[in-house]
């Protein structure tokens, strides 16, 4: 491991991770704690991936055009304003300014997230190509920091939401956001490729028309597509059901991302090796029942260890089938076109996230265990399509990135 790729590319990794992971599950333990409602904690999950997935594309222009570093420290910069803005200003507010504050958070929070994450990525695939054959080693360091921080984030920022308050919590994301910015690297930015300067309804049209011609990847998306709608429920329904349903605390909502997170990191670090013995679509398949059967029994959780372990499960079996999905975009999209491509799927892939805030809203909190039943039996059939309509298993498993 390079002395420059710790300093350049993985420091500014953990350090932007860190910050985003506390925003994104701290965020929605804010918007409760605020408002005490669980429509508006839907409509705050709802507004975050909303506006990731509005800027998505916006994100990834502003990185062809100015470069991955230079995006990351702005969108860095610019969380660091909203976070240490916000801090104060929560104290000093009536309830109704309060609500409608945390809730415009929620929106920013969100919109920046998708501009570091682009620009993260995009540093961490030019890390990749100058690695040359060891260039999967660079993408499972950068997987393993995305885990670690989803294994501190969260109950970071439940234990600070319960000791601190709110301004406590958006100080330290202000302030590991400052970090990001002043230890982001300088690079120097190539010069963007045709396809990148082109027309945008182009480059979707070349994304849609080559996804279509790879069925396995299409059902595979479209599986995890159903799946990520159970899980952006349940990562939306979380704070409700654990504060208000099981009666524990904000650091208690941490703790269950934390070991979900745990439970992912071992489950990533170990699939490479049962991928490489049993093949793709069988470790695929298992991953699959290991996230459908916690889904279906998380609604029925009746005490907090119970819905602790469950959501671990659960996350688990998703990571793999991100693991399974990565390889196989990395294997069947010709380099070309991966880039458009490639937009289309995550989009694809986002969608449900403000679908299940915007449901979290609609929903009665008594009706959440239905919702989330529900949505279980589509996760169902999604992936058994997924891995029935698939075709023959490929012999390449040695990849796992993004």
């Amino acid at each position: 491991m390079s002395h420059g790729r710790v300093r350049g590319v993985y420091l500014p990794r953990l350090a932007d991770a860190a910050a985003s992971s506390m925003a994104t599950y701290g965020i929605p333990l804010l918007v409760l704690g605020t408002t005490n409602s669980s429509s508006l904690t839907g409509i705050a999950f709802m507004l975050a991936w909303a506006s990731r997935l509005c800027t998505f594309s916006l994100a990834g222009m502003a990185v062809d055009r100015f470069g991955p570093a230079r995006i990351f420290r702005l969108a860095a910069t610019a969380r660091a304003l909203v976070a240490g803005l916000a801090a104060p200003t929560l104290g000093m507010t009536d309830l109704k300014t309060a609500s409608s504050l945390v809730l415009l958070l929620a929106a920013c929070a969100g919109c920046l997230t998708q501009f570091s994450f682009i620009a993260a990525e995009s540093m961490g695939a030019v890390a990749s190509r100058e690695a040359g054959g060891v260039a999967h080693r660079v993408q499972s360091v950068l997987l393993g920091i995305d885990q670690t921080a989803a294994l501190a984030g969260p109950a970071a920022g439940g234990l600070l939401l319960q000791q601190a308050g709110s301004s406590g919590m958006l100080a330290v994301i202000s302030g590991l956001s400052i970090l990001t910015a002043v230890i982001a690297p300088g690079t120097r930015h190539a010069p963007s490729a045709p396809q990148a300067t082109g027309p945008g309804t182009r480059r979707w049209r070349t994304g849609w028309t080559t996804l279509r011609a790879l069925p396995r990847l299409a059902w595979l998306v479209a599986g995890l597509a159903l799946s990520n709608l159970a899980l952006g429920l349940l990562e939306a329904a979380t704070p409700v059901i654990v504060v208000k349903q099981l009666g524990q605390s904000s650091a208690s909502v941490g703790l269950v991302w934390s070991c979900a997170a745990a439970a992912s990191l071992l489950a990533v670090s170990t699939c490479r090796f049962t991928i490489d013995r049993w093949g793709l679509t069988r470790v695929g398949r298992c991953a699959a029942l290991v996230t459908i059967v916690p889904c279906f029994l998380v609604a029925h959780a009746g005490s907090y260890p119970a819905y602790l372990i469950l959501a671990a499960v659960f996350m688990a079996g998703d990571s793999v089938l991100a693991v399974v999905l990565r390889t196989l975009r990395s294997d069947l999209i010709p380099a070309a076109v991966f880039g458009s491509t490639l937009s289309v799927t995550v989009l694809i892939l986002l969608l449900p996230y403000p679908l299940a805030g915007i449901l979290m809203a609609l929903v009665d909190p008594a009706d959440i265990d239905t919702l989330i039943t529900v949505c279980a039996i589509l996760q169902c059939i999604g992936l058994a399509c997924a891995f029935t309509r698939s075709t023959r298993p490929r012999p390449r498993h040695g990849k796992h990135r993004k």
